[in-house]
């Protein structure tokens, strides 16, 4: 006999496809780590949330939301959907993120039996139950920054029958005490690779992280360690992101001011910032920058210099960009992109990164290619 949860985990297990997870996903209960409610988004503006309460559908509903795959957004703006009054305003701070996503990037870390694994960003523990699952509580270590999360997430694995470490903090710094790591995996994004990941990670273990900066590009990153001081790897197909880690997110911008500063003709299309590769290249050339489009325009400002630029259509033709303070923001894109379209503008996937206790260089094509350092 089978009630409707083990059918719910089985069909989506067998739709998800996966041969080396399928197992832990018939066992590990997701509407346990969904809590008691959930979040939806409420139309415009996109800050409103409205919690969905267990206590308010019926069982058969609760668990079909549960086995969507579909992430279920938990805490926004630190505040706990079970703990919402009402309607909440503000961003996400925590999620169940779908499993089908969950999957894939314990695939892309390429973990399987005899891995032990430090995964940064507990969530709602979801990920972390069905690493138990397969691998065994011993080999998980969990860290998550944000207590309530944290304690909501150890009720989750607990009730679900495992007991990995779990820690409360920083996951920027690790888990030094459970080193050395086959596996270091983030299911937070990171604007740089945290050391400590690197320094925790075994000579020919791997770090697994989506990356994130301030003008919103992406990349997925998957690193091999050589000995404890320096990793390599390509980034991967898959454009995939998850919530910034805290201290990475960008700081406040000031109000936009457009039309400043030294006038010249632009090289480039501005419009080509919309495609996610060339928004990524230009975000390396620019890392202190964060981007903003108005009806014609495209903006740039480096909070931390005052630096900005713009551009906007010439009525003679082509395209005019204004650039005021000490950084020449456009002249770093411009150049960036167009290093870019000569390699042919390829994915992400086309580029690489290579880490050492001094920088983080990402590389175009081989290691010895074109290149730029990431943030210090």
């Amino acid at each position: 006999m089978t009630d409707t949860a083990t059918e719910l985990r089985l069909a989506l297990a067998d739709r998800l496809g996966s041969t080396g997870w399928h197992e832990a996903l018939t066992k590990v209960p997701r509407e346990l780590f969904l809590g008691e409610a959930v979040y939806r988004a409420d139309g415009v503006p996109a800050d409103r949330w409205v919690p969905i309460r267990r206590s308010e559908m019926s069982r058969e509903d609760w668990l079909s939301l549960a086995y969507t795959d579909q992430t279920w957004v938990t805490q926004v703006g630190g505040v706990l959907a079970e703990d919402a009054p009402g309607v909440v305003i503000g961003s996400p701070s925590s999620s169940s993120t779908l499993p089908s996503l969950v999957v894939l990037m314990l695939e892309a870390a390429r973990i399987s039996e005899g891995s032990n694994v430090l995964e940064i960003g507990t969530g709602t523990g979801y990920s972390t139950a069905l690493m138990c699952a397969r691998l065994g509580e011993g080999a998980v270590t969990s860290v998550e920054y944000d207590p309530e999360v944290a304690a909501r997430a150890e009720k989750a694995i607990s009730a679900a029958g495992y007991a990995p470490t779990c820690v409360v903090g920083d996951g920027l710094n690790g888990y030094a005490a459970n080193a050395a790591y086959d596996k270091v995996i983030s299911t937070c994004s990171v604007r740089v690779i945290p050391l400590p990941w690197l320094w925790q990670a075994r000579s020919g273990g791997t770090i697994t992280t989506p990356m994130w900066g301030w003008m919103g590009g992406v990349a997925f990153a998957h690193l091999t360690v050589a000995d404890g001081a320096t990793a390599s790897g390509r980034f991967l197909k898959e454009d995939l992101s998850f919530m910034t880690a805290r201290a990475h997110l960008a700081p406040p911008r000031p109000p936009i001011v457009t039309g400043i500063g030294q006038a010249r003709p632009s090289r480039i299309d501005p419009a080509i910032l919309r495609n996610d590769t060339a928004l990524w290249v230009a975000q390396l050339a620019a890392p202190q920058a964060q981007c903003s489009w108005g009806e014609d325009t495209t903006i740039l400002i480096d909070v931390s210099t005052g630096s900005r630029a713009d551009t906007r259509p010439d009525l003679a033709g082509g395209w005019t960009v204004h650039q005021h303070g000490p950084v020449r923001l456009w002249d770093a894109v411009e150049e960036a992109i167009l290093t870019w379209q000569g390699a042919g503008s390829p994915h992400q996937s086309g580029f690489g990164l290579t880490i050492s206790t001094d920088s983080q260089r990402v590389w175009l094509g081989e290691p010895g290619g074109p290149g730029w350092y990431l943030p210090a």
